[in-house]
């Protein structure tokens, strides 16, 4: 949260807010919200936010709006095995519900 609150800060996000999400969510632990002056500035925001997070990853989220990517480590993924909370095989394909 440091390194992502400090690069937002050094590229001059505004109206930056932190959200604690402990113990409300499974998903994440915080969640950020922050605007910039123009698309432009979102864009080298996200560029620069990105490739300062590059190094430690151990899982990438991108929502393209329509579509979430989530891209893992092999471990990380076995770990929170995303697949089985939204009912699917590895394959992709629906499982029935038990």
């Amino acid at each position: 949260e440091d390194l992502i609150l400090s690069r937002l800060d050094d590229d001059q996000a505004q109206d930056v807010v932190v959200i604690d999400l402990k113990g409300k969510s499974a998903v994440a632990d915080g969640l950020i919200v922050a605007s910039g002056r123009s698309q432009r500035h979102v864009g080298a925001i996200a560029d620069h936010l990105l490739r300062a997070l590059k190094a430690p990853c151990d899982w990438v989220l991108i929502d393209t709006g329509d579509i979430i990517v989530h891209l893992f480590r092999p471990e990380v993924r076995s770990f929170y095995n995303i697949e089985k909370i939204w009912s699917v095989d590895a394959s992709g394909h629906a499982v029935a519900a038990s």
